[in-house]
C-alpha cells in the first residue's frame, strides 16, 4: 500500500519524467503534509480549520506564483484568472482541497493540483486562449465537520439558503458562521451568487476514481456519464435509559437492537435495489458500557442508479425499522438531511471531450456512471458541466489505502490540458 499522498509505482523504469509530471510532483509534494494524522496516515482537512487554511493558502500561492488573479467568492471559495472572468464564456476547472475524517490524499486535491499542473503544460505549449480560464477551489465540499456536502458550490448556485446554512454546526456546537469568522471570513456575506457562475461557459471537474471500472477495463482517464441521486437520512431511536445489570430483558426499551436489525435491513434492500446503503455514523446516549441507550442515532448513506431505485431502498429500511421499532417499544424518527437528485452531466460537452481525448489517438475514452457527489453535479443545474477520472488501482476512496500512479496522474494532467486547450480556442 503506498502511504497517503506517495505514488503506487514510478513513471518509467527508467527513471525519467517529463516536465508535466516534475511540476505536478512538485506541487504534490508541498500539499501532502497538510492535515495528515500522524497516527491514521489519513488526512483531516476540515472546513475553516487550520488545515483548511494551509490549503487555501497553498492555493493562494500557486496562482499567485504563475501571475494568475487571484480572489476570494463571498462563500469562501478561492477562484484563480487567467484573463478576465468578467469577459463571461469562461472555462473553469478544479474541485476542492478538504477531506472526510482520515480520508486519502487524492479526493479532491488530484483536481486542483491538476488543474496548475494541466496550466503549465498549455502554457509550455505555447497556447493563445480565446476565453478566461479559471481555476477553483470549492470550500467544504466533503461536509466533514458540518454534516451537509458541497456548502460552498450549494452556496453559490443557491441550493443552500443563508439562514440554512446559519444553522449548520458541528460536532463542538460551533456554528457555521462563527467558524468563518474565526477563520477571517464575512459570513453575512454567503448566498446565492448567481452572476458569477453566468460568467462560466464549461466546468470540468477532474477527479479520482472512486471505485474500480477503469483499473479493470485497463484505461488510465474516464469520462463521467452521470451522478447517482443520492441523500443522507438520520434515524432517531428513542428507548428509556436503564441500568444493564438489573434490567430484566423482556422489560427494556432498548434502542439498539432496533438500530443493528436496520443495519443489516439496509444492506439487504440494497442488494435487492442494486444500490449502495451505509450506516457510517452513530451516536449514543447516555454512552456507558453498563447503560441501557435512551436514544441511538444513526446516519444513513444511500444512492442507487436511478431515483426509483432510491426510493425503494428507503421505503424498505424505514419500513423495517418502524417494524423493529414497534416490537421493542421503541420511537422512531427519520429526518432526511440532505438529497440530490439523479446529475446527468452536460452532454454535448461530455461528447466534446470524448471527441477532443480521442482526436489524437482515435481511441474512444470509457464513459462511467458514479455513485459519489460532486461540486460539478452541484453546478450542473447552473453551469454546463462534465468530469474526467482518474484511474485508482485500489479501487478505495475516503481512505488512506486511496491511490493512484504517477503514471496515471500524469495522464490525466495531459488529458485536461488537452481538453481546455480545446474549449478554450474558438
Amino acid at each position: 500500500m503506498p502511504p497517503a499522498g506517495g505514488w503506487a509505482q514510478p513513471v518509467r523504469g527508467d527513471g525519467r519524467q517529463p516536465a508535466v509530471g516534475s511540476t505536478f510532483h512538485e506541487m504534490w509534494r508541498e500539499l501532502a503534509p497538510i492535515g495528515r494524522h500522524r497516527n491514521s496516515g489519513g488526512y483531516r482537512r476540515y472546513a475553516w480549520t487550520a488545515a483548511d487554511a494551509e490549503c487555501r493558502a497553498w492555493f493562494r500561492e500557486q496562482a499567485e506564483g504563475r501571475g494568475l488573479t487571484y480572489e476570494v467568492d463571498r462563500n469562501g471559495n478561492q477562484w484563480a484568472w487567467l484573463g478576465d472572468p468578467a469577459a463571461g464564456d469562461a472555462v473553469v476547472t478544479g474541485s476542492h482541497l478538504d477531506s472526510v475524517p482520515d480520508g486519502g490524499a487524492f479526493d479532491g486535491p488530484l483536481g486542483v493540483v491538476s488543474a496548475f499542473a494541466a496550466l503549465d503544460e498549455l502554457r509550455s505549449r505555447q497556447i493563445q486562449f480565446d476565453r478566461p480560464l479559471g481555476i477553483v477551489n470549492f470550500g467544504d465540499e466533503e461536509g466533514a465537520r458540518f454534516g451537509l456536502a458541497c456548502v460552498g458550490s450549494r452556496l453559490a448556485a443557491g441550493q443552500l439558503t443563508v439562514e440554512q446554512a446559519h444553522l449548520l454546526t458541528d460536532g463542538d456546537g460551533i456554528t457555521l458562521p462563527k467558524a468563518m469568522a474565526a477563520a477571517g471570513y464575512d459570513p453575512d456575506a454567503i448566498g446565492a451568487d448567481p452572476e458569477r457562475l453566468a460568467r462560466i461557459g464549461a466546468f470540468v471537474e477532474l477527479h479520482v476514481e472512486q471505485g474500480r471500472a477503469l483499473d479493470l477495463s485497463g484505461d488510465q482517464v474516464g469520462i463521467a456519464s452521470s451522478i447517482w441521486p443520492h441523500g443522507r437520512w438520520r434515524f432517531d431511536f428513542r428507548g428509556e435509559a436503564n441500568h444493564a445489570g438489573t434490567t430484566r430483558l423482556a422489560d427494556r426499551r432498548d434502542p439498539m437492537p432496533t438500530y443493528a436489525e436496520t443495519v443489516l435491513a439496509a444492506r439487504r434492500e440494497a442488494e435487492l435495489a442494486g444500490a449502495v446503503a451505509t450506516f457510517g455514523k452513530i451516536s449514543v446516549e447516555p454512552n456507558g458500557v453498563n447503560a441501557i441507550p435512551s436514544l441511538v442515532r444513526g446516519w444513513l448513506d444511500s444512492r442507487a442508479p436511478g431515483q426509483e431505485a432510491l426510493d425503494a431502498v428507503l421505503d424498505g429500511i424505514t419500513r423495517a425499522a418502524r417494524e423493529y421499532a414497534d416490537a421493542h417499544g421503541v420511537d422512531l424518527d427519520v429526518v432526511r438531511e440532505s438529497f440530490t437528485p439523479v446529475v446527468e452531466f452536460d452532454h454535448a460537452l461530455r461528447d466534446e471531450l470524448g471527441r477532443l481525448l480521442g482526436r489524437d489517438t482515435g481511441l474512444s475514452v470509457p464513459v462511467l456512471g458514479t455513485g459519489a457527489g460532486h461540486d460539478a453535479g452541484i453546478l450542473s443545474g447552473s453551469v454546463p458541466t462534465a468530469m474526467l477520472f482518474v484511474r485508482n488501482p485500489t479501487g478505495v476512496s475516503h481512505s488512506p489505502a486511496e491511490s493512484a500512479t504517477e503514471d496515471d496522474c500524469v495522464a490525466g494532467v495531459r488529458a485536461l490540458a488537452d481538453v481546455l486547450e480545446g474549449l478554450t480556442r474558438r
